[in-house]
Formats: C-alpha cells, sequence, structure tokens
C-alpha cells in the first residue's frame, strides 16, 4: 500500500479571546494508503474541520508534518488531484444540473468539450438524469447532495474529500452513495469521509481514526475498534412482569433502568455488564423479583459502542453528544 495521506505530529492552535489560546490538534499521527475508504469521527470541536482544512491548504500555518500525494498539504501538484465535497454544497439557483457541472469543470481546469462529454454520465451515476435540465432551486437537499457527489468527480480526482454526503438522503440514495464509495475504492481511489452517522461509516469505511479536543484517541479498522469495546456483554433482555419490579431489579444490580414497552408487561432492556459472572447476578435478581426471561442475546460491539467508551473516558462526568449526530 502506498500511502496518499501522511500526517506526523500535526499541531494547530488558534488565538482566542484575551490571549488565550486554543489548542485545535495536538500532535496527531497518521497515515491513508491508496485505495483505503477512511473515516474521520469525533464530537464537535474535536479538530476534524481544522485537520481537513490543512490537508486542503486552507489552513497553512501549523507545527507538524502533513503531506497529499507525496506533496506538502495545500502545494497545488498535489491539490488538482483532490475532489472536495463540503457539507452544504451551495449552487446559485439559476443554474440547471448542467450549468453547474460546467461551471465545476471548468473551475477544475476541463475545457468545455470535457465536461460536455463527462457530466450526463456522472449526473446518470447519481441519479439526476432526468432532472437535469431542472432549476437546482427546486432541487430538495438530497438531489443537491447528489450532484454534489457528480460535481466532485468532474476531474477524475485520486483522493476524494466528503463531509456528510449522504445527508439529507433518503435510504435508496444512501445505500447508493454507499455502493459508488466502494466502486471509488475498487477503482484505487481514496475516500477521506467526514460523517456524523456512525452507521454509515460502520457500513463503509476500512478504517477510522477518531479525534476527541484535538487529541487522536484511536485509529484501526472498525472490526479492531469493535473488539475494543467487547470485553464486556452487550445484552438485549425480553422481560415480562410489572415494570416497577424491573426497575428495582436494575437499580439493585446499578444498571439503566431504561426499558422499551412491548405491551402492559413486556419490556425490552439493552445494556452492558461487566462479565458472566454479573450476567449471572442479573439473572438471579430478576427471577427473584418475579420476573420472566422470554429472552437474552448478547450483540456484537459496534463503531458506536468503541466511539462512547473513548470519549466518555474522556469527558467530564462522561456526557457527550448522542453518538448518532457528533
Amino acid at each position: 500500500m502506498t500511502a496518499v495521506i501522511e500526517i506526523d505530529n500535526l499541531q494547530k492552535t488558534y488565538g482566542g479571546r484575551f490571549g488565550q489560546k486554543v489548542a485545535a490538534l495536538r500532535g496527531v499521527t497518521f497515515s491513508v494508503d491508496r485505495g483505503e475508504i477512511f473515516g474521520l469521527l469525533g464530537p464537535n470541536g474535536a479538530g476534524k474541520t481544522t485537520l481537513v482544512k490543512v490537508l486542503l491548504g486552507i489552513v497553512r500555518r501549523y507545527q507538524g508534518s502533513a503531506r497529499l500525494m507525496g506533496f506538502r498539504a495545500g502545494d497545488r501538484r498535489g491539490r488538482r488531484r483532490v475532489g472536495y465535497l463540503p457539507e452544504n454544497l451551495t449552487v446559485p439557483g439559476h443554474h440547471t444540473a448542467l450549468s453547474a457541472m460546467m461551471l465545476y469543470g471548468q473551475l477544475s481546469g476541463l475545457s468545455r468539450r470535457e465536461v460536455r462529454a463527462k457530466r450526463m454520465p456522472l449526473l446518470e451515476l447519481v441519479g439526476l438524469q432526468d432532472r437535469a435540465r431542472d432549476s437546482v432551486k427546486k432541487y430538495s437537499k438530497g438531489m443537491r447532495q447528489r450532484l454534489g457527489v457528480a460535481q466532485v468527480l468532474l476531474h477524475d480526482p485520486e483522493v476524494i474529500f466528503l463531509d456528510e454526503p449522504t445527508d439529507g438522503l433518503d435510504p435508496v440514495g444512501r445505500a447508493d452513495v454507499r455502493k459508488l464509495l466502494k466502486r471509488l475504492s475498487a477503482e484505487g481511489r481514496t475516500v477521506f469521509l467526514n460523517s456524523h452517522l456512525l452507521q454509515e461509516v460502520e457500513m463503509v469505511c476500512d478504517r477510522v481514526a477518531i479525534l476527541h479536543l484535538g487529541d487522536l484517541k484511536r485509529t484501526g479498522a472498525v472490526a479492531e475498534l469493535g473488539d475494543m469495546a467487547a470485553d464486556r456483554l452487550q445484552l438485549k433482555l425480553v422481560l415480562q412482569g410489572p415494570p416497577s419490579r424491573i426497575h428495582q431489579a436494575l437499580e439493585a444490580m446499578k444498571l439503566p433502568t431504561d426499558l422499551t414497552m412491548r405491551g402492559e408487561d413486556e419490556a425490552e432492556w439493552q445494556g452492558l455488564v461487566e462479565d458472566q459472572s454479573k450476567l449471572d447476578q442479573l439473572v438471579d435478581r430478576l427471577r427473584r423479583s418475579e420476573v420472566s426471561i422470554l429472552e437474552i442475546s448478547r450483540r456484537r460491539a459496534s463503531l458506536e459502542d468503541a466511539f462512547m467508551r473513548l470519549i466518555n473516558a474522556e469527558s467530564p462526568g462522561g456526557n457527550v453528544a448522542p453518538a448518532t449526530r457528533l
């Protein structure tokens, strides 16, 4: 594998109010190989935006090293080989998809002839061929997002930065984007994905990096991070009995008491227990409380589990934003 993104001890500090300084990145080091789909995760304020801006050459003053396609980040020789889709792509409303593609293609250095040859096949790829001549101001957010994905590919970039590429898309649209990203990876292109939707990241990414408060907490394959969170048992229990008795049993075990009611006296509980011994104690406690256990299953540790465990370990009081919207 050949690294197309190389970050070594990257540090960035911003000047704050009243002379205070804010460290956005604190010695971050990792690399991304050619053909990988790589996810960047972290709650708000983690440093994700700053890191991407450094790689794209928007932020130029920093300490450490950041290289893209073998060149220092910001070097035009590297930037020409990069495609970028921002989270909220703004297209002037007087454009159609076809004229917008012409605009973006020429901004990327393509001739009008080249854009004409490429734009309709790309619009077909993202499912906009039937709306290609409609005004963009009539587009939904999901349709604008599809147009953004198409324009990213106009100049055949080798590295593609995507910020929330499935935002605004319905389930079919999200599945289409995932399929497209897999195809791009198979062609040898590198996809650098910044998303708040951990389930989407888990389905498509080869590896991820987790940032928190400017620190790199972990990098690795999605499965490896899931294994990291698997030393405790991830359980789902379907219980039958008065909710008050179930609550009392869970409280006695010092476990969360959130229940999903399936009926008047049937409830589902999901949570973590430390080990098999703790599970045995929980089962005994429920039985003593005359609560029937209709189902008990252990679920696979997810990327969300690993993420929450890493972030909670570093957060005062263990409180962070919900893991599905960081």
